[in-house]
């Protein structure tokens, strides 16, 4: 899955890097995250796995396709998930998982298939999507407890 993990991503302070960068030989498990979202709590559990496992890092991309539940600007998205959540896992700049300005890459993840053979789009927030260190993806639908991935 070179091609997820190599793609230039701008994270939500402005600086450039890589999921392969990020990662650094780790597990990478990618979320697009929206803060007003009934999957919102989510957030917490991303948070745990992030804290709780060496060789896993959560980067959450922010997202505002889906019901226009991430409407904040970067600082307010930082701002929101630290003072609710703690979180201190990477979040990318606002982006877009869907339709003709998707990102790179999600134009990789969406190739993947999730348990149900669900391919292609991103249905919702929250739907993750975890790179193993051998490059092999799993993908899992947004409702799917983060805690249930790993």
């Amino acid at each position: 899955m070179t091609d997820a993990l190599d793609q230039a991503l701008t994270m939500i302070d402005g600086t450039t890097t890589t999921l392969r960068t990020l990662s650094a030989g780790r597990r990478v498990l990618v979320v697009n995250v929206a803060s007003a979202c009934g999957l919102t709590p989510q957030y917490a559990d991303l948070q745990r796995l992030h804290a709780e496992h060496d060789d896993l890092v959560v980067v959450g991309m922010p997202c505002n396709q889906f019901g226009a539940q991430e409407p904040g600007t970067h600082e307010e998205i930082c701002a929101f998930t630290e003072e609710r959540f703690g979180v201190t896992f990477p979040l990318s700049a606002k982006l877009e998982v869907n339709g003709p300005g998707r990102h790179p890459v999600y134009e990789a993840l969406c190739d993947v298939s999730d348990a149900s053979g669900h391919a292609g789009d991103v249905r919702w927030n929250f739907e993750k999507f975890l790179i193993e260190a051998d490059g092999q993806v799993r993908r899992f639908a947004p409702q799917t407890p983060p805690l249930d991935v790993i």
